[in-house]
């Protein structure tokens, strides 16, 4: 029986999202923009794109879009060797994976980054394949992501769990008919992730670990 677990990458495998925080919030200071970091915080987890969108709104100067983004890119990539994987990550990839389950990465990240995240998480030998934003029109919330990710793993809605760390993990995962798992791992409070639509929440991969026997993933594959 086929079995898919999903996997958000920044903020819920690799330790990334307060460096994404002050890489945009840098990004918007150089453009003449103040966003408060707290507000960068809880976008964190959309596209470049769409997060410009979301924290700046229909009004700003969509000229600026993507000299944002590029600065946000460039201040990010100094940090790429300083990425560490989120405790357990590697090790809950491989658990799964030693239990049957195909592992699949769905994330915004791509290109170098994407890269560079997998460089931190060097779990590469379970991970069966990647849906990144350069493969989907649409990036989370939409479902878009998550059912690529399922086509990648070979595996339906009713065959699979998505585990994130954000609202936008959450509600993408929800639209796409896939029980969402969240993680605090990425600093979003629990009853943030619970409405958003998660079955469950744990501290972090290490936590998640330590519960596989009672977690929504064995009962699953029960």
């Amino acid at each position: 029986m086929t079995r898919a677990a999903l996997f958000d990458v920044d903020g819920t495998l690799v330790d990334t999202n307060y460096l994404h925080v002050t890489a945009w919030w840098e990004a918007f200071r150089q453009t003449g923009h103040t966003v408060a970091m707290p507000a960068i915080h809880r976008a964190i987890g959309l596209g470049s794109e769409d997060l410009v969108a979301h924290l700046l709104g229909p009004g700003r100067d969509r000229g600026q879009d993507a000299d944002i983004s590029a600065r946000h890119s460039t201040l990010y990539a100094t940090r790429f060797e300083q990425l560490a994987p989120v405790e357990g990550a590697a090790d809950l990839l491989r658990a799964l994976a030693g239990q049957g389950w195909t592992i699949v990465l769905a994330t915004s990240a791509s290109g170098t980054e994407l890269a560079a995240l997998r460089r931190a998480l060097d779990a590469d030998d379970v991970i069966s394949g990647t849906a990144s934003s350069d493969d989907v029109d649409t990036g989370k919330p939409a479902p878009d992501p998550i059912r690529h990710a399922l086509e990648i793993a070979g595996a339906t809605s009713e065959e699979a769990v998505y585990i994130g760390d954000s609202v936008w993990d959450m509600k993408a995962a929800s639209t796409a008919s896939v029980p969402a798992v969240g993680l605090l791992s990425g600093g979003i409070p629990a009853t943030d992730l619970e409405a958003a639509g998660a079955v469950e929440i744990h501290d972090s991969p290490a936590a998640l670990l330590g519960r596989l026997d009672t977690s929504v993933l064995t009962r699953m594959r029960s």
